[in-house]
């Protein structure tokens, strides 16, 4: 998605920074602080994500480096699929960025909370919350779950 919209919008060279299987809702992901690097060095022109919450999940940083880290040191920043682009500051799907952002975050805690409610559910029913067993133990060959 994001090389065909650099193809087509005629942005030269992309490089792409990958946090696959890394929390967004911290910013000390390998592929965000090489792409910070990048952007420091003035070596980036344009960063591209595919919306809002793939830059990251909390609001208030979020938004510092969309509305000052970036603009700082001349990036101009797209997310594609929110249609926000800081090119131009007045374009109405810009304005509703912080809410998205605040939305993105609020959606990661509730996740989190909602996977803590279940792991502790299993847990006081007795069942096993890891796919291994304990060293010394063997799962019975009747049922998996014991």
């Amino acid at each position: 998605m994001l090389l065909q919209y650099a193809k087509e919008h005629h942005f030269p060279n992309p490089t792409f920074f990958v946090d696959d299987g890394v929390s967004g809702v911290t910013y000390d992901r390998p592929g965000f602080q090489a792409m910070l690097a990048e952007i420091e060095a003035g070596r980036v022109a344009v960063a591209i994500t595919k919306d809002l919450s793939r830059l990251g999940r909390n609001s208030a940083l979020t938004g510092l480096y969309t509305n000052f880290t970036f603009l700082q040191n001349g990036v101009r920043f797209i997310a594609i699929n929110d249609n926000y682009d800081t090119i131009d500051p007045n374009r109405v799907d810009n304005d509703f960025a912080g809410i998205k952002n605040w939305f993105n975050e609020f959606y990661a805690r509730d996740t989190s909370r909602k996977i803590g409610a279940v792991q502790k559910a299993k847990g006081e029913r007795g069942v096993p919350l890891t796919t291994n067993v304990p060293y010394g133990h063997v799962k019975d060959p009747e049922n998996p779950r014991r």
